[in-house]
């Protein structure tokens, strides 16, 4: 088992930053293969950023640019640094791995494990 804990959401001005942390427990966190995930209202999860074990990175074309993922292994937690924020990525923020460890794509449906989400409001 993976526990997720996501912080870091809040309320920001189309143009802000704000950085998202997800620490995790349980097993090894540097096996794992993290993804960021979000939810608007009335809309459907969807992808927004992946980083594997030796670090590549994935990003959705919306966020490519603005968003950078990262992670620190010695403090067992994903980062997700948001710049240049709009009033489109406005949602809920999760964060999430796969009990086989690996980066399994862009479908939340094959994701194991999650957190409980954080809230990212950008006004216009």
């Amino acid at each position: 088992q993976v526990q997720l804990v996501e912080s870091g959401g809040g309320f920001v001005q189309a143009g802000g930053s704000l950085r998202l942390s997800c620490a995790a427990s349980g097993r090894t966190f540097s096996s794992f293969a993290m993804v960021w995930f979000r939810q608007a209202p009335g809309k459907e999860r969807e992808f927004v950023a992946a980083i594997t074990q030796s670090g590549s990175r994935f990003y959705a074309d919306s966020v490519k640019g603005r968003f950078t993922i990262s992670r620190d292994n010695a403090k067992n937690t994903v980062y997700l640094q948001m710049n240049s924020l709009k009033p489109e990525d406005t949602a809920v923020y999760y964060c999430a791995a796969d009990a086989s460890t690996i980066y399994r794509g862009r479908n939340p449906g094959l994701y194991d494990f999650w957190g409980q989400g954080t809230q990212v409001t950008v006004s216009s």
